[in-house]
């Protein structure tokens, strides 16, 4: 059952038990739900029947193995005698342009899960750019080498300082991480209206990023052949699903982690901004767009879902993508 939540786990650690805080009396999101349950997940509810899940222990190392960062060094984050060139990415950020235009925002469905997503309504979008794929933990790590970001959290399913994960999207970050980074490299987290707009490829009426086909390991990272991240049980490099990009060549759209955006939530689009800016109205949560690669269902993957947490929790299946203006 598709629902919207804000997530706060209570972690009791002899006895392993999680709380729940959530504004709907329906199930939690399987997606969302794992989320807070991290590294306690016992089984995955799918397709009306349980399976049990294998939770594979992450090689994690620390972050200056991998870089040659050493916290508090005394020298702005450079192990001595490195030239600060090792903190740039091999794959730098890529700009994609959107071409703007007028889209219908929303849906009409009447499908449990998207009673939020209504009413529909008409969004003029200013061209602007989007980066092609989610944040990378290479990339990330630049921030964090010149001291403009903080560490990610670390874990089952964190990506920071984990062996082979440099060009996986950076995941266990928050909002506020995922907004300075953003302002680090001179862009901004997309309205929800610009991420919705991309995610259609350019505003048409589609479900997902390729068209109306159900999602499948062939488009999306998500659950399937037997496990989280297709199997994988991780995200996986970004843009490894190119079949399921948009047509502008935006990459995970759909899937491998759900993204961040600037918007406030709101249980409705009534007064809703129609000139693609963020809806900054009053609420906590923050909306998070696309599903990830714990995403059973095909809802959670559609491009019109909305999901919302807390924006100051760093979940595994969290992370983001920037834009920036076209002025």
């Amino acid at each position: 059952m598709k629902t919207k939540i804000i997530a706060v786990a209570l972690i009791a650690v002899s006895a392993g038990v999680f709380a729940y805080t959530r504004t709907h009396n329906t199930p939690i999101p399987s997606d969302l739900r794992d989320a807070v349950a991290d590294s306690a997940i016992d089984a995955l509810k799918a397709g009306g029947g349980d399976q049990d899940i294998k939770v594979p222990e992450p090689e994690i190392k620390p972050f200056y193995v991998e870089t040659g960062f050493r916290r508090g060094s005394g020298n702005k984050g450079y192990v001595a005698g490195l030239d600060p060139s090792a903190g740039v990415p091999s794959n730098p950020v890529k700009w994609v342009t959107i071409t703007g235009g007028k889209f219908a925002m929303g849906t009409d469905s009447g499908e449990n899960g998207f009673e939020d997503a209504k009413p529909i309504h008409e969004v003029s979008v200013e061209t602007f750019y989007m980066s092609k794929t989610a944040v990378t933990v290479e990339q990330y790590a630049e921030c964090v080498i010149k001291g403009g970001c903080t560490e990610p959290a670390t874990g089952d399913y964190c990506n920071w300082g984990v062996t082979g994960r440099q060009l996986h999207p950076v995941n266990c970050v928050d909002w506020d991480q995922a907004s300075k980074y953003a302002k680090f490299k001179g862009g901004r987290l997309p309205s929800e209206s610009e991420w919705e707009y991309a995610a259609t490829s350019g505003g048409k009426n589609q479900k997902y990023p390729w068209g109306n086909d159900e999602p499948t390991c062939d488009k999306a990272v998500m659950y399937g052949n037997g496990g989280f991240g297709c199997g994988k049980n991780s995200t996986m490099p970004v843009c490894s699903k190119t079949a399921g990009n948009t047509a502008q060549g935006l990459c995970d759209m759909a899937g491998n982690v759900w993204q961040w955006v600037q918007d406030k939530y709101q249980d409705s689009y009534k007064g809703a901004p129609v000139d693609g800016s963020a809806f900054e109205a009053a609420g906590s949560g923050r909306v998070v767009r696309g599903g990830s690669f714990r995403s059973n269902g095909a809802g959670n993957l559609r491009a019109d879902y909305r999901g919302y947490v807390d924006p100051g929790h760093r979940y595994e299946n969290f992370g983001f993508r920037l834009v920036r203006s076209s002025r």
